[in-house]
């Protein structure tokens, strides 16, 4: 039987913990490393109905890419955090978070798979972390280019088809083509800077503020194309690294959409 420690220590060589961010919470939230799997449940958030999946489906181990946790709890009130992890001590299924560590390696990483998803080429970390890694390929952000440069009218129908997005929110197109593409999941607006720094010609993230969007300034087309769905596939990486590695189980995808953002 795979035990929880060989999944966990499978992650943490593609993703180190040491490579997140100082306000994260990555790694093994709660449950005994030694324990045997019984199946694993990827999700993008833990929420109550996720945990609800993994019980009926018969899964000790949830992987969630964002950590249900990120300051200590010190009373159990009923909020929802509380919920979710006194549910998962009830059932003795263990919490496992990979977030900022994933964000932040080019290979088989969160931005990576986006660009797969987009179609670019010549991937590059936008800003590099060296104190991490001396080969530049840890660090915020992806930058890569189009095989074929497009319109920008024509790069918006290509990115929302491979992305299944309902809506881009975007500043004033500019003219010229789509050549060169700039990319963070989730929040990204901290590297708008690095991103016309690089002459991308599109910054593609989500959670920008309304002022935010005036910082483009006609040298650069922001799409925000939201927070979810930037990172909706990190489930299938995932999904997708651990059946190749682990043959004794099949990890499982949730079924449940946990966007807290609807759209009417």
């Amino acid at each position: 039987m795979t035990k929880i420690k060989e999944i966990t220590d499978f992650l943490e060589e593609i993703a180190p913990l040491h490579y997140q961010e100082s306000y994260d919470n990555a790694g093994l939230i709660f449950g005994d490393q030694n324990a045997e799997v019984t199946g694993v449940l990827i999700s993008l958030d833990l929420t109550e109905e996720v945990l609800e999946e993994a019980i009926e489906i018969n899964c000790n181990l949830v992987i969630s890419h964002h950590p249900i946790i990120f300051r200590g709890i010190k009373k159990f009130t009923g909020y929802y955090v509380d919920r979710v992890v006194a549910k998962a001590i009830k059932n003795d299924i263990a919490i496992y978070a990979i977030h900022t560590n994933l964000d932040n390696v080019l290979d088989n990483g969160v931005n990576g798979k986006i660009a797969e998803k987009i179609g670019l080429e010549d991937l590059e970390v936008l800003n590099a972390n060296l104190n991490l890694s001396d080969d530049g390929r840890v660090g915020s952000g992806v930058l890569g280019r189009l095989a074929k440069p497009l319109a920008y009218h024509s790069f918006m129908d290509h990115l929302k088809k491979s992305m299944e997005l309902q809506v881009i929110k975007h500043t004033e197109l500019l003219d010229g083509e789509v050549k060169r593409v700039a990319i963070c999941g989730g929040s990204g607006s901290f590297l708008l800077n690095a991103a016309i720094g690089a002459d991308a010609d599109v910054f593609i993230t989500a959670d920008f503020k309304y002022h935010e969007y005036f910082d483009a300034d006609r040298k650069i087309v922001i799409m925000d194309i939201g927070h979810y769905e930037s990172e909706r596939f990190t489930i299938n990486l995932l999904h997708d690294l651990l059946n190749e590695k682990f043959r004794k189980f099949a990890p499982r995808c949730t079924k449940v959409n946990t966007n807290p953002v609807k759209f009417y």
